[in-house]
């Protein structure tokens, strides 16, 4: 809509819903910032502080995070609903049952428990990098319980703003398939479902798929997800993905490369060019490297000291961008989010 043609009271209207976005991010990240400092604390006793430079980076970043999120549903990349989507009810239901996890989380990390594991974590049926207790959650990535608390955890981990960088791979996504009446879309290692459940509503008239190795998570993603999405959803290893050369028109994946070792982030990588068609588009949205945020390095090598990220330190010298590039694509854009970057890359016609 052209401004000058804009109703003054849809102007008014607008200007506080945005007002509103912005200072109830800034009043989580506080609030959560205070929670996550404590836990830092309890997981590292001798951990240091952030440097304040690092700290005026991160705020920066921070403001610079939620204007783009306003700018992109300004363009209509995505509903304006989303921006007021923080599910702050069920999020809060979920923390007695995460509170009584606590103690488990610590005394595995202090005894640096990485293979306490369920039953169910086969090695006949899961490879053997997979198999660990990332973040040191209760079972990894393998079980109901996991998968019920995980998106609380992740957003007290990012001081809710995980699901906003989640939003900064849709604008890409949307680009790519915008000429297509009914594109098909893979999410490769949905975990819950959260953002194809966003895509959803950016692209109602998508054929969406997601792709976890988790069943737990699957399953978890299958009730979560509206009912009214046109959504599958596969259990299987990215890395020999079950649908034929050139399916899909654009393929996301977020926070999945830093938690694979370096060969099979290329396993996955080519995988990913080859059920996409020539043409398609690829965007990845996961943590950022210090090939784009080196002024923070600090607190990017700080992560998984106090969390359990075997491939994390080897993954921040990986870039991505590179990587991509070595895996047969082209790669358009690369842009960091906070702590996040979004890199798009284009599979060669």
């Amino acid at each position: 809509m052209n401004a000058g043609n804009m109703h003054p009271s849809r102007g008014l209207a607008q200007t506080a819903e945005e007002a509103l976005h912005v200072w109830r991010h800034r009043g989580l990240a506080v609030g959560t910032g205070l929670g996550y400092a404590l836990w830092r604390r309890l997981l590292q006793p001798g951990a240091a502080t952030l440097q304040a430079a690092t700290a005026r980076i991160l705020a920066a970043r921070f403001e610079q995070l939620l204007q783009k999120d306003l700018a992109n549903a300004r363009a209509g990349y995505y509903p304006r609903r989303l921006l007021h989507q923080f599910p702050a009810f069920e999020y809060l239901r979920c923390m007695p049952e995460a509170l009584l996890e606590l103690p488990r989380v610590l005394l595995r990390s202090y005894l640096g428990r990485y293979d306490d594991l369920p039953a169910q974590a086969r090695p006949e049926t899961y490879p053997r990098y997979y198999r660990r207790t990332f973040h040191w959650q209760s079972d990894g990535w393998l079980s109901e319980r996991s998968a019920r608390i995980y998106d609380a955890s992740v957003e007290f981990l990012f001081g809710g703003t995980a699901d906003v960088m989640r939003r900064m791979a849709i604008p890409p996504v949307v680009d790519a398939v915008r000429a297509r009446r009914r594109p098909r879309i893979l999410d490769v290692a949905c975990g819950t479902g959260r953002f194809l459940g966003q895509l959803g509503q950016a692209l109602p008239q998508a054929r969406l798929y997601g792709l976890d190795m988790s069943p737990f998570y699957i399953r978890h993603a299958r009730r979560m997800l509206d009912p009214q999405l046109d959504v599958t959803l596969t259990a299987e290893d990215a890395a020999r993905m079950p649908w034929a050369d050139g399916f899909f028109d654009a393929v996301a994946s977020l926070y999945l490369f830093h938690e694979l070792p370096a060969r099979v982030r290329r396993d996955v990588a080519r995988e990913i060019a080859r059920v996409l068609r020539p043409g398609g588009t690829l965007v990845v949205c996961d943590s950022a490297q210090l090939s784009d945020s080196a002024e923070l390095a600090d607190a990017l090598y700080a992560f998984p000291n106090g969390y359990h990220e075997p491939y994390y330190k080897g993954y921040l010298r990986d870039d991505l961008a590179a990587m991509l590039n070595e895996c047969g694509f082209e790669v358009i854009e690369s842009a960091p989010h906070l702590v996040s970057k979004v890199v798009t890359a284009r599979k060669p016609a």
